[in-house]
């Protein structure tokens, strides 16, 4: 599992305070996608399970860590939602339960983790709760989520809860350029700003959808050129739709900002031209054509069997009415 330096701060914080014996049974750890949250959990239980600690460090030699080098540790559980399911159902928690009623095959600590509390049925999440509250001895729970605000305010309450912050621009550039050593930086400031700034997502975004993109900015400014926002359809009517309408509505309102001299703050640093050539558009309509996709992104997301390349259109149509009407 790959590591990653901003992980540094935030595993020394933690290891400090099971040194000091103040750790909590139960962490709650924070971590937008693309931030290596469960790389820094893993971290953790590799040094819990360790039974010759180094300090800050496992050992890697004891029979423990090889034993967690392995992911064979019988001491250490993993809770994941199955192959093609999307949740974790009450008796994959109940079978957890029940092993941590019996002493450590290891006689040293235990660790259950918890890669997606969010993935907890509500049954799953109550299940969890009498373990919670009163934890079998030397026995640790991880729990790794993306939005807290959606668990159970009891389940929140019974943890320790730690937010892994994205690190600062600077650091984060720095990052991605020394994996993609020839990338230019505006490219790399923006792609941190498209992935809410992990870089670990950025750089996903970099080497598999960068090129993806640039067509679709490139295909945006030719319709706006030529006054044909239909011809952009084929653009926006693809399996990542999504995702595409995220990158639409960033442009737009990165050209609301370009209105009012606020470039510094613009997303899409790597996309002056086109950014200009939208702020063109009165502010109302701009407005208008960004609470229009957003609803129709929000129904894609959320409308199960929706005609898609109808709802796309439709939006398309009305946004170019919208243009004639006003000029």
């Amino acid at each position: 599992m790959n590591w990653y330096p901003w992980l540094n701060q935030a595993y020394r914080q933690l290891i400090s305070t099971y040194q000091e014996g103040r750790g909590h049974h139960a962490l709650l750890l924070h971590a937008i996608e693309g931030m290596g949250g469960e790389a820094l959990s893993y971290g953790l239980s590799r040094w819990l399970m360790c039974q010759n600690k180094q300090g800050l460090k496992s050992c890697n030699e004891c029979h423990s860590c090889r034993l967690m080098l392995a992911e064979t540790h019988p001491d250490w559980h993993v809770l994941q939602s199955e192959k093609g399911k999307s949740s974790i159902g009450i008796e994959a928690v109940r079978k957890v339960t029940e092993k941590l009623e019996h002493h450590a095959q290891q006689s040293g600590f235990r660790v259950v983790w918890i890669k997606d509390v969010e993935a907890l049925t509500e049954a799953a999440a109550n299940a969890l709760l009498k373990t919670l509250e009163e934890p079998p001895k030397n026995t640790y729970f991880l729990l790794n989520c993306q939005q807290p605000e959606v668990l159970l305010a009891t389940l929140r309450s019974r943890c320790f809860y730690y937010h892994l912050a994205t690190p600062d621009l600077q650091h984060a550039t720095h990052w991605l350029q020394q994996q993609l050593p020839n990338i230019p930086y505006a490219n790399s400031v923006t792609a941190l700003n498209l992935s809410q700034n992990a870089p670990v997502l950025a750089l996903s975004l970099l080497k598999d959808e960068w090129k993806e993109r640039e067509a679709f900015c490139q295909a945006l400014y030719t319709s706006i050129q030529q006054r044909d926002l239909y011809a952009f359809l084929p653009q926006l009517n693809q399996d990542n739709a999504e995702r595409r309408l995220y990158w639409l509505l960033s442009l737009l309102l990165d050209a609301l900002k370009y209105q009012t001299n606020a470039q510094v703050y613009c997303v899409n640093q790597d996309q002056q031209a086109l950014i200009m050539a939208l702020s063109q558009w009165p502010s109302d309509i701009l407005l208008s054509t960004i609470d229009g996709w957003k609803q129709c992104r929000y129904q894609l997301m959320t409308i199960p069997a929706l005609n898609r390349e109808l709802l796309l259109v439709e939006q398309l149509l009305d946004w170019e009415n919208q243009l004639i009407t006003k000029n």
